[in-house]
C-alpha cells in the first residue's frame, strides 16, 4: 500500500501529459520554455523530455556537413551496437570488467606493432580521452625520465624544456604552460608551414625533455620531417651525449601513414622516436573521444608515475590524468580492428586519399584558390584564395547559408599573413558530396565576386 499525501488536484485537458486526442506536441511543455537555468520543480514525460531537446538540437551544424572536425561521425550498425551494450561500464573499473581491460591491451598490442616497435622492447601503452591527454601523459613520463637522469649525474634540474614547432596542436603549449615547462616554440617560416631539423637542432640543449613533431599537421595537413630530426637527435647524443626523446604527434597521420606509406619511417623504426599518440576519434574511424600512447619501451615510463588502485577491488595499474571513462569506444576501435582489418583500413585511406586530391585538383582548376598542401598526403586540403577582394571568412560564412561547415583561420606566427580553408574529408564523405560542394563552392565564389564588383562600381558612382 502507498503512503504518503495524495495530490487529488484534477488537471485540466490541456495541461494533461497525454491524452488519445493529442500527440506529446499538444501538450502543455510546448507552449512553455524549456527550462535553461534551473532544474524544475516537476518532471515530465520521456516523450515530452526527448522531443524538447531533440528540436533545439537541430539548430547544431549537420555532422555529414562538417568539413572543420576531424572526428568520426559515422560507424556501422553493429559498432553502435557494441557501444550501447557497453556505455554503462567505467574503464577504470578492471577489477569488474576484466574482459574490456584485455581488450584495450589488445589494442594497444596491435597499434604498437602498426607503429613498428622492435619485437625485443617491452612496449606498453594506454587508452586515454584524446590525444591531448595522451601528449600530456608522454610529455609528463620524459620530463620525469630527464629530472630523474639529471639528478643521477648531480646536476640541476629546475628549467626544462620542450621543442616544437608552431604548427602543433594547442595541447603542446598547454603542456608546457599547466606542467611548468619552457616552450621552445620554433615560429613558421613564409611557404614552409612545418619545422626542420636544422630549426630543432638550435633550439635543444642539455634541459630539452623532448622534441615534439607532427604527422598530419591542424593547420595544414603536412608533416614534419621526422626521420631528419631524428638523424640530428642520434648525431647530438653521440657529439653532446643529451639523449632527448623524440614524440610524435600522430594524432590525424597516425593512423593514415602506416596504410598509405609503409616504408615511410617516422615511427619506432627510428631510434629517437620513444613515444606516439594517435587520435582512435579522428581516422582510427570510432566516435569520440579515444586516443591512445605508446611508449617504445615500458622503461620510458618511471615507476613513480604509475598509482596502483586497489580500492576497486583487486590490485589495479594507473597511468591516466582523467581517472573514469567510458570503455564503449575502447571496444569499438577494438572492433574496427577486427573488422577492417588492414587492407580494410588501407581501402578507406586510399577512399579519403583520392578524393581529397580529387578535391584539390578541382579547386586549383578553377584558378580561384591555391591549394598550401599540394602532395595531400593525408586527406583533407588547405587553401587560400586567388584573385579577389573577399575574404575566407566571408566564403566561410556563405557557405554555411548552405549548411557547410569549414573554417577559416590565419596561420601561426610568422605566416599569420595567410588565411585559409581548410576541409577535411571522412570516411562517410562520398565523391558525390564532393561534387556538391565544389557546386556550392564555385556559386558562393561568384556570388561574392559579384557583390565586391557591385560595390566598387557604386563607390566610383559617388566619387563622380
Amino acid at each position: 500500500m502507498l503512503s504518503g499525501k495524495v495530490n487529488t488536484k484534477k488537471l485540466k485537458k490541456s495541461e494533461k501529459e497525454h491524452t488519445p486526442e493529442t500527440t506529446a506536441y499538444g501538450t502543455r511543455y510546448f507552449k512553455n520554455s524549456i527550462p535553461k537555468f534551473e532544474i524544475p520543480e516537476e518532471g515530465m514525460s520521456s516523450r515530452a523530455a526527448y522531443l524538447l531537446i531533440h528540436d533545439e538540437l537541430n539548430l547544431d551544424g549537420n555532422p555529414s556537413l562538417n568539413l572543420a572536425s576531424f572526428v568520426t561521425t559515422w560507424m556501422e550498425p553493429e559498432a553502435d551496437q557494441l557501444i550501447m551494450e557497453s556505455v554503462d561500464k567505467n574503464y577504470v573499473d578492471t577489477d569488474e570488467y576484466p574482459q574490456t581491460l584485455k581488450i584495450q591491451e589488445r589494442v594497444v598490442n596491435m597499434l604498437a606493432r602498426l607503429f613498428n616497435a622492435p619485437t625485443d622492447c617491452n612496449y606498453m601503452g594506454t587508452a586515454t580521452i584524446g590525444s591531448s591527454e595522451a601528449i600530456m601523459l608522454g610529455l609528463l613520463a620524459h620530463k620525469w625520465s630527464w629530472r630523474e637522469k639529471r639528478k643521477s649525474e648531480g646536476k640541476p634540474c629546475d628549467k626544462p624544456n620542450i621543442v616544437m614547432g608552431a604548427d602543433v596542436h594547442t595541447v603542446w603549449e598547454k603542456f608546457a604552460k599547466y606542467f611548468d615547462v619552457e616552450l621552445k616554440l620554433i615560429p613558421l617560416k613564409e611557404d614552409l608551414y612545418t619545422i626542420t631539423a636544422e630549426d630543432v637542432v638550435g633550439a635543444v640543449d642539455e634541459n630539452t625533455i623532448a622534441v615534439g613533431a607532427v604527422v598530419g599537421t591542424t593547420f595544414t595537413g603536412q608533416m614534419d620531417p621526422i626521420k631528419e630530426i631524428n638523424d640530428k637527435l642520434v648525431e647530438i647524443k653521440k657529439t653532446k651525449g643529451w639523449d632527448i626523446p623524440l614524440h610524435v604527434d600522430g594524432a590525424s597521420g597516425g593512423f593514415i601513414l602506416p596504410f598509405l606509406q609503409p616504408d615511410l619511417e617516422w615511427d619506432f623504426r627510428l631510434s629517437q622516436v620513444r613515444s606516439i599518440n594517435v587520435s582512435g576519434h579522428k581516422y582510427g574511424l570510432v566516435y569520440p573521444g579515444v586516443g591512445w600512447l605508446i611508449f617504445k619501451d615500458k622503461k620510458d615510463v618511471p615507476e613513480d608515475l604509475v598509482f596502483n588502485i586497489t580500492y576497486l577491488g583487486g590490485n589495479m595499474s594507473n597511468y591516466s590524468l582523467n581517472f573514469s571513462k567510458g570503455s564503449s569506444t575502447i571496444i569499438a576501435q577494438y572492433y574496427n580492428f577486427i573488422r577492417l582489418g588492414f587492407e580494410g583500413y588501407k581501402s578507406i585511406m586510399e577512399n579519403l586519399q583520392e578524393n581529397a586530391k580529387y578535391l584539390a585538383h578541382e579547386l586549383e582548376k578553377t584558378g580561384n584558390f591555391e591549394v598550401i598542401n599540394k602532395e595531400v598526403d593525408f586527406p583533407l586540403v588547405t587553401v587560400t584564395l586567388k584573385n579577389t577582394d573577399f575574404t575566407v571568412y566571408q566564403l566561410s560564412d556563405k557557405l554555411r547559408e548552405k549548411g557547410w561547415i569549414i573554417p577559416a583561420y590565419k596561420l601561426p606566427e610568422n605566416a599569420q599573413d595567410v588565411h585559409v580553408l581548410r576541409m577535411v574529408i571522412k570516411e562517410n564523405f562520398s565523391r558525390d558530396m564532393i561534387e556538391n560542394l565544389l557546386s556550392d563552392l564555385k556559386e558562393a565564389y561568384q556570388i561574392l565576386q559579384s557583390k565586391e564588383k557591385e560595390e566598387k562600381k557604386d563607390n566610383l558612382t559617388l566619387l563622380y
